[in-house]
Parts: structure tokens; sequence; C-alpha cells
């Protein structure tokens, strides 16, 4: 039975979903965390997922690409931008009916194949109700075996031909963005974003504005700035993000370019457990990382046990439609 939760996708008035990108990359928001259908939707049709979403939402994902592709469709492969748990939550229900490779840059199949837990989360920065209950949030490890691969080091996928992807590390080691370049279409994950996905009430009302990666779990702020300035350099004419609705044209123009330029300003932290050192991980996981800060501990805890009651109560309402 679908929860309200997996309700929740919003649809505009021509069918499309805000975080549609192209006429051939569908996205919907699972809970506050996007996924991607590429491929022309028709019945039989090829198509890859980018991302299994939030815990909890795989009957909506499936569901979804049932209403693109047609009756008992499945993915050629399923890309993951980056192995957080938002963006595998429903990765081990969709694989128990879809036997399809799955790929991830080789630097977060650690992660992803029970080696190493992430990073933890810094819950001290962001300044939102979203960073103050990143505590909750799994860091692994998680392991799904041998059924995730790393993707070709040329960034060529054979599943999806005419893209490519790109290495954007910073808001996790092996983060990678896709690219096609003969439209410039855009899937960032969460490289950047186009919501303040630090504070609840923006993620709730899903405010159109430009932000580097969720600052709760970013381990390495110069690298983020280098992939946004990377992203920002492609030109992109359409993106779609991990957070936030979907963009293109001129507003993707301004917007990504004020990002790219004003980065340090307007998404790095002045203090913060990676800003001045990152986290080290090599293909094994972790190598080193910084101290944990103390600073705003006593504002942390407060807020932290807040935001934690309503994240388990979230956390508990989708694991049991899983």
């Amino acid at each position: 039975m679908e929860t309200q939760l997996e309700q929740e996708v919003s649809v505009d008035t021509d069918g499309k979903t805000p975080y549609d990108v192209t006429a051939d990359v569908a996205g919907i928001k699972t809970l506050f965390v996007n996924v991607f259908f590429i491929g022309t939707p028709g019945h039989g049709n090829h198509w890859v997922l980018v991302d299994a979403g939030f815990m909890g939402y795989a009957s909506q994902i499936k569901k979804r690409a049932e209403e693109l592709f047609g009756p008992g469709t499945q993915p050629d492969a399923i890309i993951l931008t980056h192995g957080h748990a938002d963006h595998t939550g429903s990765l081990k229900t969709l694989l128990k009916d879809w036997d399809v490779p799955v790929y991830a840059h080789k630097l977060e199949l650690p992660f992803l194949q029970g080696k190493s837990s992430y990073p933890p989360p810094d819950p001290a920065i962001g300044g939102g109700g979203m960073s103050y209950m990143s505590w909750v949030f799994p860091i692994g490890p998680m392991d799904f075996g041998d059924q995730v691969k790393a993707l070709p080091d040329n960034g060529e996928i054979p599943e999806l031909p005419g893209w490519r992807a790109i290495h954007t590390p910073g808001h996790a080691p092996g983060h990678i963005s896709l690219f096609r370049d003969k439209d410039r279409t855009l899937i960032a994950g969460d490289a950047f974003v186009t919501t303040n996905q630090n504070a609840i009430t923006a993620v709730a009302t899903q405010r159109e504005e430009f932000h580097g990666p969720p600052a709760y779990f970013t381990c390495d702020w110069e690298a983020a700035k280098e992939s946004v300035q990377k992203l920002n350099n492609l030109n992109p004419a359409a993106a779609g993000t991990g957070h936030g609705v979907s963009v293109r044209g001129l507003d993707l123009k301004l917007g990504l370019n004020k990002l790219a330029h004003e980065f340090e300003a307007r998404s790095i932290p002045s203090e913060g457990r990676y800003v001045k050192q990152p986290a080290i991980t090599d293909e094994d996981g972790i190598v080193d990382m910084p101290a944990p800060t103390s600073f705003h501990v006593a504002r942390v805890l407060g807020l932290g046990i807040l935001t934690g009651v309503v994240g388990y109560a979230i956390w508990s309402i989708v694991k049991q439609n899983d």
C-alpha cells in the first residue's frame, strides 16, 4: 500500500513533473531526492535509471517507469551518481525484480560493496533542519555485492550511448555527473542542487535557488568547488539535480555561472570538519579524516534531538512500505 509520502510527486498541467529535464529525461522526487529515467517514452523502449532514491520508493519508481515505458519494463542499467543512502535507498528492493547491471565510479565501490562506511556527516554546518538531523542518515557500509560495477575509465557507458560520466567529486569521493554533448543535457547529481537542501522549509517548498552540494555530507570542499566550475564550463542547456527542480535555458546559465564564480562565499561554510582538511579516501575506502569540530555543539544536540525524532518517524513510515 502506497504511503502519503509516495504520492507527493507533483505534476504540472501538461502532465510533466517539475523534475523532468527534456522530452527523454523524466524525473520524479522520492521524499526529498530525485531519480531520473533516461529514454524516449514508449512501450518497450530502452531506458536507464539514474539513482535509486529514498528507501520505500521502489513501487513509485517502478510505477513511473511503467507509465513511461510500458508494463513489466526494466532498465538496461542503473547508474548511481554516488552511493549516499538517499540515492540508493530503494536499490535493494528494485534489484529483487530487476536483474540489471549497476554502475558507480570506482571510488564509490568501497562504500557500496561493504568495505567502508562513508565519512560521517557534519551536522553543525549548513544552518538548517536537514543539516541537524543528518546524523540519523545511514553511512554504511552498504553491500550490494558484485551487481555494482565500476564505470569505464573513459566515462562511456555501453547501455547509455551519447552520454558520458564526468567525475565530479567533493560531495562524495566518486561522485559523477552525466552529460549528453549533442544537446548539452546534464544530470548533476549532488554536485550542485537547485534548492537549499540544508533547510527543511526550502526542501518542503522546493523553492528554486542554486547551491553547492548539501553541506552536511560534503567531505572535500575544494574538490566540490572545482566540480561546479567544471560543470559550468560545459554550458549546459538543461539540468536535473539530485535535489530541487530541473532548470534550463537562461535560468540555468545565470544561476550556475553565479554559483561557480561565487562558490566560496555562497556555499563553503566558515567552519566545519571538512572545511580546512578533506576526508582522504581511496579505492578501499577511508584513509584519513580530520577530527570532528565542536562548535555549536549545544545547538546541534538540541535541534538534533528534535529533528531526529521527525527523521525517525519518516524513516519508520517508509521502511514499513519498502
